[in-house]
């Protein structure tokens, strides 16, 4: 009987959120699946002309979306890589012996609670107005410029500003992972003579494997799916040489009001991104140790 009445109350909670989930993400992606068949403006009173799979042959002679995919890729794979080795050396100095660690985690951690939009405006003007006055009084002109008109530059600002608000909070899940290792294990490697460095990637690397898989999931999905940053920060220039793919499905669906186009860049998008996330967790589940 009290199995029966738990059981019950689990289904009264599930059931508001299955219905939430329901019709704000599953619905609207069916219908978005549907759309991405079709030819329309997005006026309502305007027609919808039904053209298959036009729509998805298209992206492949798209150069504006082709070239947004290698702007992506290339700021991904560049932000995943040092916003998890900054991210994994603050969890390193915080969970040792530093006697203002509760201090410095909290000071790296406060990145993160700023809205990616806000984040963006604060760093534009940093990289622009700030960066050109100290260029123009020190004379150190080759560093301190606009960086945010160098189409170079501007990718790697973006780089910055996502590693400054995502490495924090990258660290508080490597620090999870650091704290749940058994103190036995780190000192029997003591006690065998292994140093920091071999404790360090043969004892405590296979047992945070978990954080690594999440920490790495997290980081490919965000910065795959970036787009408040590249909005307020560099607006897709200069001249789209910063336009994610996230913002170039934008831009095509709400600017040039190609709703049914727009709309197959977005499965598209989705599939990938669901694709490679699949199999990093898969390859980092395999490599993941029972403690």
């Amino acid at each position: 009987m009290r199995k029966r009445k738990d059981k019950a109350w689990y289904v009264l909670f599930v059931i508001p959120l299955l219905f939430v989930f329901t019709t704000v993400v599953i619905v609207p992606f069916v219908i978005g699946i549907g759309y991405s068949f079709i030819s329309w403006d997005g006026m309502p009173l305007n027609p919808k002309t039904f053209v298959g799979f036009d729509n998805y042959i298209r992206i492949f002679s798209d150069k504006r979306f082709l070239s947004s995919v290698t702007h992506t890729l290339l700021f991904t794979v560049i932000s995943v890589l040092i916003i998890n080795v900054i991210g994994l050396g603050f969890a390193l100095v915080v969970t040792s012996r530093l006697r203002i660690r509760n201090a410095v985690r909290t000071m790296l951690f406060m990145p993160y609670l700023i809205g990616g939009l806000i984040l963006g405006y604060i760093w534009k003007f940093i990289f622009t107005d700030l960066f050109k006055m100290i260029g123009e009084i020190t004379g150190i002109n080759n560093i301190f410029f606009s960086w945010l008109l160098n189409p170079r530059y501007a990718l790697v600002a973006m780089i910055v500003v996502t590693t400054w608000q995502m490495a924090g909070y990258i660290m508080i899940i490597y620090i999870n992972g650091i704290q749940s290792i058994p103190e036995d294990v780190v000192e029997a490697a003591k006690v065998d003579g292994a140093g920091f460095w071999r404790t360090l990637l043969h004892v405590k690397f296979p047992l945070i494997m978990p954080s690594f898989t999440i920490c790495l999931f997290m980081t490919l999905s965000n910065c795959f799916k970036i787009f408040d940053v590249n909005v307020s920060l560099t607006g897709g220039g200069p001249n789209n040489s910063t336009e994610m793919m996230a913002m170039n499905i934008y831009n095509e669906i709400f600017s040039l009001n190609r709703y049914g186009y727009g709309q197959a860049k977005a499965i598209v998008f989705f599939i990938a991104v669901a694709t490679i996330t699949l199999i990093q967790v898969a390859i980092t589940k395999k490599r993941e140790v029972e403690m």
